[in-house]
């Protein structure tokens, strides 16, 4: 799904299925938890905004903001994706002033430093290169003057194995693209030394169903901790 030509029909089948996967496992939810910590410090009024790095079909900015009007914050969220049918396809999805989708390079972000309060990426950095990532989240750091979110895939057999499962009977591009995002993901001591080059030293480590992980902190805040998997 990442090639510019691919099939629109099979790329709109791909993006359901991940809208579905968020929802189902609970990586929305992990990023929402989060954003109930990082709230506690805002201030009432206050405009956050938030961009979201590989953003897809932008399931999880429009998650973002029914939680922000649940609880009574203002939220402005830009989408970014280099890809141009997802850009399309996600701007087309979600109509809300709130969220803008810019197609845009992750490792060439066109925002100045701290330009957001907070970036956030959630299964895009597993697409990259070790160096293409460690830039990536170097821009996410550069771009947002309180905190990141970086959440993606453990590289473990057992991943393989979910995912090979729950892609059993998806269409041609899911299963293929699932099962190389996994050998193409991260290790735990990996993504913690790519953290740390990247200058989120900051965000602390936790694990999700023993195939996720996520990165996430504030910039100030308390000594980091990297927590068990």
């Amino acid at each position: 799904m990442d090639e510019p030509g691919a099939d629109p029909g099979q790329l709109r089948k791909s993006l359901a299925f991940i809208r579905r996967i968020n929802r189902a496992m609970g990586y929305i939810r992990m990023i929402l938890e989060q954003f109930d910590r990082f709230s506690v410090n805002w201030k009432p009024g206050q405009i956050i905004r938030i961009v979201d790095i590989g953003t897809g079909s932008a399931d999880i900015p429009a998650a973002i903001l029914k939680w922000a009007d649940r609880r009574g914050f203002s939220i402005q969220i830009v989408g970014v994706d280099l890809h141009p049918r997802i850009a399309v396809e996600a701007a087309a999805a979600i109509n809300d002033p709130r969220l803008q989708i810019v197609r845009c390079d992750a490792l060439h972000l066109p925002f100045a430093d701290g330009s957001f309060d907070y970036a956030i990426t959630s299964m895009f950095l597993h697409h990259l290169s070790d160096e293409q990532a460690q830039t990536a989240m170097a821009e996410m750091a550069r771009v947002s003057r309180r905190g990141v979110i970086v959440s993606d895939l453990l590289r473990k057999k057992h991943a393989y194995a979910f995912i090979w499962l729950a892609t059993l009977f998806s269409c041609p591009m899911v299963r293929h693209d699932a099962r190389v995002s996994v050998a193409q993901s991260f290790s735990r001591e990996e993504i913690l030394r790519l953290r740390d080059a990247a200058g989120l030293g900051f965000a602390e480590y936790c694990g999700h169903m023993s195939h996720r992980f996520m990165l996430a902190g504030e910039q100030g805040s308390r000594a980091r901790r990297v927590l068990p998997q």
